[in-house]
């Protein structure tokens, strides 16, 4: 190998080198959002078993009450 069909090669090394690490930070990105999105979803699920708990035991909370016009 010539040392010109070296350079290109480790010039086309490098630009796949380049993009490939983009590529992982942009990957990173999105599982950091996904797991945010994840982390939300559980403490909503927690959440509502707390609600359904509650009203299975008969307790009533808040947005349970009659307004007073009943």
């Amino acid at each position: 190998m010539s040392s010109t069909e070296l350079e290109q090669r480790l010039t086309d090394l490098e630009g796949r080198y380049a993009f490939l690490d983009d590529l992982v930070n942009q990957l990173d990105g999105v599982i950091i959002r996904q797991q945010d999105r994840i982390d939300d979803l559980q403490a909503q699920l927690q959440r509502l078993r707390q609600l359904l708990e509650r009203a299975q035991a008969g307790e009533a909370g808040p947005g349970d009450e009659r307004p007073p016009h009943y």
